[in-house]
């Protein structure tokens, strides 16, 4: 496997000098501009004030014989969470203009991130969402049955990077979506303040393996191997510079809970509430210390026996509000949402 090969080459540093780890499989690629942009804020990187795009993901026939159309989005800002209401700034046309997108839109790039159902017959006819963000920027992505755009679970893992750059094998083709059930009522009441807690059960088949730093050293360090720790495989990475891949991901089971609808008047959603634990961030925040599978550092959670994750969340404006539960294994997901409604 080219994780196993990567790994050797990375411990043969360890044996020569002190512990020079490397954790995952990650490939090189250099990127060279080849045309100038009209659009300025692709040149830099911003933490607030740029707009969102919108994206179509592609299309997946469903066992009863409709059809899924599958949205996502970029948020250009790497700090600043967009709200745009439903309505002439966040639509779906023709037809209804709710289809279930979300009203929040979290940092930088989120995939797969809602499906539109449409009938069998959807042939080719074209789905357009709309999205106009604070700044006066329109975006749209326009749905349609393209056979260029059908996808599956092969075209999702390897979107989201958790098969690498052009990796594959007949075990993480196998992989089938994570578990995730939220114990108890989907619509729950509680008070400005407070802290409502609740759990989710997650489960998975263990594919593809979950990412590990410490096995790799276990399998190839021998006697070695017992002088490094978990600290100082950190300590080491902290010392160097991440890999640059196109999209990689660190693979492991996790559980992660947004806002995905917020209360249309309400502003600053990201400060009104607050989730205990701080949730993983379900979006590819690539920075070297995130809390994110495709940071440098991130090794997935210890999931409990029972597989019960806790989390509490409060708010400090009343309203209603909808999150969003995304049970994801590296490769493939599963979704739960939870309407809370907040009173004064």
């Amino acid at each position: 496997m080219k994780e196993i090969k990567v790994m050797k080459i990375l411990f043969s540093h360890f044996l020569k000098s002190t512990v020079m780890l490397f954790a995952g499989s990650f490939v090189l690629f250099s990127s060279i501009a080849t045309a100038e942009t009209p659009y300025e804020y692709t040149k830099q990187t911003y933490r607030s004030g740029q707009h969102t795009e919108v994206a179509y993901e592609g299309w997946r026939p469903n066992e009863d014989g409709t059809i899924s159309l599958t949205f996502g989005y970029f948020n250009h800002n790497w700090e600043e969470e967009l709200d745009i209401p439903v309505g002439e700034s966040n639509r779906f046309y023709p037809g209804e203009v709710d289809r279930g997108q979300p009203t929040h839109f979290l940092p930088r790039r989120n995939r797969f991130t809602f499906d539109v159902i449409v009938p069998g017959d959807f042939g080719d006819s074209e789905m357009v969402w709309e999205v106009t963000s604070p700044n006066g920027v329109t975006r749209k992505a326009y749905g349609t049955l393209r056979a260029d755009y059908k996808i599956d679970n092969i075209i999702i893992m390897s979107e989201t990077g958790a098969l690498g750059a052009g990796s594959s094998d007949a075990e993480t083709r196998a992989n089938i979506p994570p578990e995730v059930e939220l114990i108890g009522d989907t619509i729950r009441t509680v008070a400005v303040g407070e802290s409502l807690k609740f759990q989710t059960r997650i489960a998975d088949d263990g594919v593809p393996q979950p990412h590990d730093p410490m096995r790799m050293i276990r399998l190839l360090g021998g006697a070695a191997s017992a002088l490094a720790t978990p600290e100082m495989v950190r300590n080491r990475m902290m010392m160097q510079a991440p890999m640059k891949p196109t999209v990689t991901k660190n693979n492991g089971l996790y559980v992660s809970w947004n806002v995905y609808r917020a209360p249309d008047n309400l502003e600053n959603v990201q400060e009104v509430v607050h989730f205990d634990p701080p949730q993983i961030k379900p979006w590819e925040d690539t920075r070297p210390s995130a809390n994110s599978p495709w940071g440098w550092m991130w090794v997935p959670p210890e999931i409990p026996e029972d597989g019960l994750v806790d989390v509490a969340v409060s708010f400090d404006q009343p309203g209603t509000y909808i999150l969003w539960g995304r049970a994801d294994d590296g490769g493939l997901y599963n979704d739960q949402y939870l309407t809370v409604n907040v009173t004064q």
